[in-house]
């Protein structure tokens, strides 16, 4: 499962590059105030993009983006957070957005028996800067402490399969969607099954951190 992800790029320069993509992008609660880190981890705040409120056409579907800061996870049934989801077998409509990374991690058993800590593996884009894990909002959510922009609302990272380029490390993957992409997700034109898939093999670059 992963929880933790790292978005070192400036904000500023996603924003230009996502000007490229040719979807509006708005800030309506202003632009974020939010440093580059190595580390962003459940619970934490972070950059979400999803369809702009009240950007419709006849179908319902958004015609651009909103960029806003939300909480990673929400409290589930038992108390404990939902910070990842299965997308198998879902028909996942509602809520559905981007959380712009340049990286993840992944744990797995130390190689060295003595180590009192897991090896820890980052994963970035084989071609690209920052790249976006699909995700679902959710809106009604009981947070402590919530701040006043976006109180309730929270989201999780979506999972499937994994790759090849995760299976060495991982059972499941988050699911990593090419940018040609970004907008059918958003605006709920292509079914979620055709999108929440194993990214393909030569995707994702690893490295190890520890």
């Amino acid at each position: 499962m992963c929880n933790e992800v790292a978005r070192r790029i400036a904000l500023g320069q996603l924003r230009d590059d996502w000007g490229e993509l040719k979807i509006p992008l708005v800030f309506p609660e202003g632009f974020p105030n939010l440093a580059s880190v190595d580390s962003i981890r459940i619970t934490d705040p972070t950059l979400v993009i999803r369809a702009a409120a009240n950007d419709t056409d006849s179908a319902g579907a958004g015609q651009g983006a909103e960029g806003v800061v939300r909480r990673w996870s929400w409290p589930g049934p038992s108390g404990k957070p939902v910070y990842n989801y299965r997308s198998d077998g879902r028909d996942l409509r509602k809520g559905r957005c981007l959380i712009p990374v340049d990286g993840f991690y992944e744990f797995t058993a130390p190689e060295d028996p003595k180590a009192k800590r897991k090896d820890k593996w980052r994963f970035t884009h084989a071609r690209d800067d920052w790249f976006c894990i699909a995700g679902l909002w959710r809106a009604g959510v009981a947070i402590k402490d919530a701040p006043q922009d976006g109180a309730g609302e929270a989201f999780t990272l979506l999972t499937t399969e994994p790759g090849p380029d995760i299976a060495p490390y991982h059972s499941r993957q988050v699911v990593v969607l090419d940018r040609a992409d970004y907008a059918g997700w958003l605006d709920g034109s292509v079914p979620s099954a055709d999108l929440c898939r194993p990214a393909p093999a030569g995707t994702l670059l690893v490295e190890p951190v520890r």
